[in-house]
């Protein structure tokens, strides 16, 4: 590779996705749909979790110290809108997972904090000016 060529020169990546770690692979399924994803394929090892334009996999596999180090980020246009319905479902108390309400950020962005069921932790943002 040549100075200032860049690695993807010609071969044109399109996306990446995460692996996202499940203790409860029916329960973790049954909080990401409830969070608004859906599941366009699925087998006993993998789901497709997909919220418009954006995807990951969820996998039934666990390891208590890769899911309590894993973290997710998801960029929203309504950060207050989300937590309103992620209040108004109960789905914190109801899946015993940890919520922290929104605020700013120093890196712009409004955003709550919301653990899965596995331990994974999620950053749901908005980008602010």
């Amino acid at each position: 590779m040549s100075a200032g060529e860049s690695p993807d020169s010609g071969f044109g990546a399109v996306e990446i996705k995460a692996f996202v770690p499940a203790k409860d692979f029916a329960l973790s399924k049954r909080f990401y749909e409830e969070l608004g994803f859906e599941i366009p394929w699925s087998d006993d090892t993998l789901a497709y979790m997909r919220l418009g334009d954006t995807a990951f996999f969820l996998q039934n596999f666990y390891v208590a110290g890769h899911a309590s180090n894993f973290m997710m980020h998801l960029i929203v246009q309504d950060v207050e809108g989300w937590w309103a319905r992620l209040q108004q479902a109960g789905i914190a108390a109801r899946y015993g997972v940890r919520a922290v309400p929104p605020q700013d950020q120093p890196w712009r962005q409004r955003d709550f904090v919301l653990g899965d069921p596995s331990g994974v932790l999620w950053r749901i943002a908005q980008n602010i000016a």
